[in-house]
């Protein structure tokens, strides 16, 4: 079981990692990352890939924790502060009044991803998302839909801000994800591991309903207002969500949850190919 702390100073310095957490949000955390509320507490403590470190609470939240943080480690320490020092330690009023420290796993290859993949598998590559509001929404149907993998492009934010992992409801912990390189060809990695690039657009060729099963699709899609390059789009299958006339906007994370959910729907199964007598 976790050891429990009182705290009843804000300038304590076993608490310099949770301090002044927004302005720290902007810097990163040097391999780690802050996590907030139960839910994602919860989510944090029950998966292996991350390591919690930490976890510093107000004490009224202490009792219904507790199935929680009896799960953790016993060399995690559970810091308790009353809500005027946490306030004080944090830098605003956390009203969720949790918080968890946690180290980040080490980052994978995205070549070695979706080579760990199964033979039947759905991918989310987003590429150019800069909100870390979108980019949670997009993790939390990825979650949700059963996502075996997310491949960011370089020019994507960071899904483990607190925010993002916030509006994910612990989806980004639980989702793998990899990050490619500067340079690196997203499509053509795709197509060397049998993956089909399925691309979202407002201007797609073929309508979402009517796209034909697949068994290892990838959906491609940009950021709100640019969307994705051209020269993307040249290189996959081109699909879009018809709407009322005149508007053909959705939210990114909408959008997302749309096709995945249709991707996943219509996604068939490997063929078995008998081994030669």
């Amino acid at each position: 079981m976790p050891v429990f702390i009182p705290i009843d100073d804000p300038a304590d310095a076993r608490l310099e990692a949770y301090r002044d957490i927004r302005e720290r949000d902007l810097v990163g955390r040097q391999g780690r990352f802050i996590a907030e509320g139960e839910t994602v507490l919860r989510v944090l403590a029950g998966q292996d890939r991350h390591r919690p470190l930490s976890v510093l609470i107000a004490p009224k939240r202490l009792e219904k924790l507790r199935p929680i943080l009896d799960t953790l480690a016993d060399d995690v320490p559970v810091y308790l502060a009353s809500q005027p020092v946490l306030d004080g330690i944090v830098g605003f009023e956390l009203h969720r009044g949790i918080l968890a420290l946690a180290e980040r796993a080490p980052p994978v290859a995205a070549d070695d991803l979706l080579e760990s993949l199964p033979d039947r598998a759905l991918v989310l590559a987003p590429v150019g998302i800069s909100n870390h509001d979108n980019m949670g929404g997009l993790f939390r149907n990825a979650a949700g839909f059963g996502v075996d993998a997310v491949l960011l492009d370089p020019t994507c934010c960071d899904p483990l801000y607190r925010k993002a992992i916030r509006v994910s409801v612990g989806g980004v912990l639980r989702v793998p994800y990899a990050r490619l390189g500067e340079g690196e060809d997203l499509i053509g990695l795709l197509e060397r591991r049998g993956f089909t690039p399925v691309a979202l657009s407002p201007a797609g060729e073929t309508a979402l309903s009517d796209l034909a099963p697949l068994v290892r699709p990838a959906l491609l899609l940009g950021a709100e207002g640019p969307g994705l390059p051209d020269a993307t789009l040249a290189r996959c299958r081109t699909v879009s969500i018809p709407m009322a006339p005149g508007f053909d906007s959705l939210n990114v994370a909408v959008a997302a949850g749309i096709a995945l959910h249709a991707l996943r729907q219509g996604q068939t199964p490997p063929v078995s190919v008998p081994n030669p007598s």
